[in-house]
């Protein structure tokens, strides 16, 4: 992945210094770890062969304010971790800016992105590292602890460029959703729905949004930014983040489709290709469609 030759966003607001303790934490916490932090862990263990015994110890240690071991989490040369995170960005940037222009016929208001260690306060509530990565639609902030992103690149060098630049990906498309006023119109929704309607919407939530990372990954690729490699790597990814594939991981070993927040891993995948392939943010209305 080329993410040293991407324009650098001066969206990015850094607050690593001064993180402080959460008082609750933002939709998606499973077990004590939020959804993305379990994914990006699975990522990880099967992607790049990394074992996930190690990853997940280290989201529940830092989530107990368990320091890391500090020659994995210390900061590189020039911060290269914010670099990363700023080119990766700014790629979107220029991408959904293009795209709004020529397809939705409108300007594209970007995100602000936050990097934290540790503890984050948003308008959505406070979070911690075991949270992963996540979007608050009340601020319009994505929000991006760096601990975790540098353990990885220490476990796994730089083979986890392109699936932390998916993480991102995939926050952005909740970002257009709160734009389009998609996600608006699932809360509410969901208020008034029953918990297995309310879960239904969430994996079309979710589903979108990979399809929109997808998007962004088509664009990248025409620049000659990402390899095929990256691709094959981004799709067997997606295979491992199903909620079946993660519900048959847990302790209970049970999968009950009912409880589904961000869809199977063959949908996952599904959705995350039809963006890639496309590039057209039309082909992403998960919520017409009949058959996820």
């Amino acid at each position: 992945m080329k993410w040293d030759e991407m324009r650098q966003s001066d969206n990015v607001e850094d607050v690593r210094d001064g993180s402080s303790s959460p008082s609750s934490s933002p939709m998606g916490m499973l077990g004590g770890l939020g959804f993305g932090g379990v994914a990006i862990a699975l990522i990880a263990s099967f992607v790049f062969k990394i074992n996930p015994a190690q990853i997940l110890s280290f989201l529940n240690n830092t989530s107990q304010n368990v320091p890391a071991p500090q020659s994995l989490v210390k900061t590189p040369a020039k911060d290269r971790d914010s670099t990363f995170v700023r080119s990766v960005l700014g790629d979107t940037e220029d991408t959904w800016n293009r795209i709004f222009k020529q397809q939705l016929k409108t300007n594209y208001q970007a995100p602000k992105l936050v990097l934290f260690n540790g503890y984050v306060n948003s308008a959505c509530g406070s979070a911690k590292t075991s949270a992963g990565p996540f979007y608050c639609p009340a601020d319009r902030k994505v929000y991006l602890d760096m601990g975790f992103f540098k353990y990885l690149e220490a476990t796994a060098g730089n083979n986890a460029d392109f699936a932390r630049a998916y993480a991102i990906a995939h926050e952005v498309g909740h970002h257009i959703q709160n734009l389009r006023g998609t996600s608006g119109k699932v809360r509410q929704l969901k208020s008034s729905s029953s918990k297995a309607k309310a879960n239904e919407l969430s994996v079309r939530l979710e589903l979108q949004a990979d399809c929109l990372a997808g998007v962004w990954g088509h664009f990248t690729a025409q620049k000659g930014l990402i390899t095929d490699q990256d691709v094959a790597k981004a799709l067997d990814t997606a295979t491992q983040i199903g909620d079946d594939y993660l519900q048959k991981q847990s302790k209970s070993g049970h999968v009950i489709p009912e409880s589904f927040t961000h869809g199977t891993s063959q949908q996952r995948v599904t959705w995350f290709k039809r963006g890639l392939n496309t590039g057209d943010i039309d082909q992403c209305d998960t919520f017409e469609a009949s058959q996820l």
